[in-house]
């Protein structure tokens, strides 16, 4: 009867456990397996072009961690974890230093000569500066197809690119052919679904 009674209590313990931390453990499950599928949805689309998918640093406060994760459970790349990973020169630095090519020089005067410096250009005329100073990688943002396509060429070769900008699983099929290195995008992390789980999809292994 008393090992009955210790049965019942670690069973009624265990049970209690379970339903406490049910909820915290289904939401984040949800979510993670939501953004593991869809970035596994996006990353075959660009399957055989050569083109790295990443995500961005659009993700949920305390849970970067788990959301870059799942991106590379899901077949895609993590881009910086934090501002310290790599040298990013976006619009406030450019304004800041007074321009493209400044900036650049500012940067490569700053970091160890391993590190690359990739700088974020919106035009035409930015870009050249880009390949001008010797940027290592150039992100195209927020292009239309021709602008993208007129800087790729101008480009040719003398720096990695990549494409960034408002890029879903609807929209990416247009740069599959373009010649770039790298496609990033912040919806993997913000705004893919999650998926519907419960306790009944959960079986021992």
């Amino acid at each position: 009867r008393v090992a009955n009674k210790q049965l019942i209590g670690k069973v009624y313990g265990d049970i209690r456990v379970l339903l406490c931390g049910e909820r915290t453990a289904l939401n984040y499950l949800q979510r993670m397996s939501g953004i593991a599928t869809y970035t596994s949805q996006v990353a075959a689309l660009l399957e055989g072009t050569g083109i790295k998918l990443l995500d961005t640093r659009k993700t949920t406060p305390n849970n970067r961690i788990f959301e870059k994760y799942s991106v590379r459970v899901g077949g895609g790349n993590n881009h910086r974890y934090n501002l310290s990973d790599g040298v990013l020169l976006k619009d406030n630095h450019i304004g800041a230093a007074g321009g493209v090519k400044e900036a650049i020089a500012m940067a490569k005067a700053y970091a160890p000569f391993v590190r690359k410096i990739e700088v974020e250009v919106e035009s035409f005329d930015m870009v050249k500066d880009a390949v001008e100073a010797g940027a290592d990688i150039i992100m195209l943002d927020n292009m239309s197809t021709e602008l993208l396509k007129q800087c790729i060429d101008y480009i040719d070769g003398r720096a990695e690119i990549e494409v960034s900008g408002n890029v879903t699983k609807e929209n990416i099929e247009r740069i599959k052919g373009l010649g770039v290195d790298y496609v990033s995008s912040g919806a993997l992390t913000h705004s893919a679904p999650i998926m519907d789980l419960s306790l009944k999809n959960l079986h021992a292994v």
